[in-house]
């Protein structure tokens, strides 16, 4: 199956049992709201490792009724980018800022381009599936030869698999599943072996 998403620099995966999982983990089997407490938490063990870690995560700002705003946390500084906009409580159109998602993928492209070791991307929704939001820094992350964990909604599978093809594995959103994948890619084990480096250092 092809993919939207350039070619991983990585070694080609064609099913043997000693070869690293995809590198990219879609994960799925919760709510949205858990998935991205998932992402987060999993981001915070990875940085407290030494692992450079640069993506966003999604969060809703919710008062007595329903989640009124939508942001994006950057896992690099920690600023938070609003995503929605106030279209008026009569509007049932979409509210999502396209400016705020634009300017969130900027960051994550910048950061790539830096230098990182793990992308985590909150998820692939409708505005992906239409080659806009953060889908750019999808491609970028995959192009850097990076692991990338994002989330994918049950009704958006065949358009991920359209995209993503060979190079996406489904992961159970919970921390043992996410960290076992985590464990099994070459980046990971490049960054343990940089460990002793700094400790020499300091």
């Amino acid at each position: 199956m092809t993919s939207d998403l350039p070619e991983s620099g990585g070694t080609a995966r064609n099913g043997a049992a000693n070869e690293p999982p995809a590198p990219v983990a879609a994960l799925s089997g919760a709510s949205g709201a858990e998935i991205q407490a998932v992402m987060a938490a999993f981001a915070r063990r990875r940085i407290a490792e030494g692992v450079r870690v640069i993506g966003v995560v999604e969060e809703a700002d919710c008062g007595d009724g329903p989640c009124g705003g939508l942001f994006l946390r950057d896992l690099g500084d920690g600023r938070r980018i609003s995503i929605s906009q106030n279209l008026g409580r009569e509007s049932t159109a979409c509210n999502l800022d396209p400016g705020g998602l634009a300017e969130a993928c900027g960051l994550v492209q910048a950061a790539i381009a830096a230098g990182a070791d793990l992308v985590i991307l909150s998820k692939f929704g409708k505005v992906e599936v239409d080659r806009h939001g953060l889908v750019e820094a999808f491609q970028d992350a995959i192009a850097a030869d990076l692991p990338v964990v994002t989330a994918v909604a049950p009704a958006l599978a065949a358009a991920w698999s359209a995209f993503a093809g060979p190079l996406s594995v489904t992961v159970a959103a919970d921390a043992d599943a996410l960290d076992a994948w985590w464990a099994g890619q070459p980046r990971a084990r490049a960054v343990a072996g940089r460990a002793p480096e700094r400790a020499v250092a300091e």
